[in-house]
């Protein structure tokens, strides 16, 4: 099985350059498998890009990865505005 975390991980680093405050947490619903990816306020908007494009590509690789049991993947970047 393929470690999501990791996955995560090395596709958000070439894109931020605040590679220290990358954190990645996560929380399981019924239907998901979350992952909180918490970033720099800086590195937010690099990492969705321009009419959300980046992170959407970001999101398709990921939820491409086969996991262990029904649940599905989630990627939900934390911009702190909540």
């Amino acid at each position: 099985m393929v470690n999501v975390d990791e996955l995560i991980k090395t596709i958000i680093e070439p894109l931020v350059d605040d590679k220290d405050d990358i954190r990645i947490s996560h929380q399981e619903t019924d239907r998901f498998n979350e992952y909180h990816l918490h970033l720099s306020d800086d590195d937010v908007g690099r990492v969705i890009g321009k009419h959300g494009h980046v992170i959407q590509t970001i999101r398709t690789l990921v939820y491409s990865v086969p996991v262990s049991g029904s649940k599905k993947v989630r990627l939900v970047v934390d911009d702190g505005k909540k």
